[in-house]
């Protein structure tokens, strides 16, 4: 079983040096570059194991460059399957506005829209 909860959130930055410095400083969260990505850092709120996973509750994330002016931040939904949550979705009043997109060897992600326009993402863990 799954629980529908949040499970990351991603914060795009017009200026992700002077962002990461201000979140570090603030909350004193971990933002370091991901090696092997693009332009994407990857935040701890709570510190994780050799596997990546939380030692304690919380939620990490991740910041990249802003790819436009309406880019805003998202937070992403665990569920069973990705494909299942998106006929269930639209079902409902929602739109997915980027299908089923496999993250290589952790899982797959989608974005929806809500009835009222928020946009949310799930995610399906492999």
């Amino acid at each position: 079983m799954v629980d529908h909860t949040i499970v990351h959130f991603e914060i795009p930055a017009d200026d992700v040096k002077k962002l990461r410095k201000f979140y570090s400083e603030l909350f004193g969260w971990k933002i370091e570059k991901m090696p092997g990505f693009m332009e994407y850092w990857n935040v701890e709120t709570v510190p994780v194991d050799d596997k990546g996973e939380p030692v304690r509750p919380g939620v990490n994330g991740g910041m990249m460059k802003k790819q436009n002016p309406e880019h805003k931040p998202v937070y992403y939904i665990s569920v069973e399957s990705v494909d299942d949550y998106s006929k269930k979705i639209e079902k409902l009043g929602g739109k997915v506005t980027v299908p089923k997109t496999e993250i290589p060897g952790t899982g797959w992600w989608a974005f929806a829209l809500d009835p009222e326009g928020n946009l949310f993402g799930l995610f399906e863990s492999k």
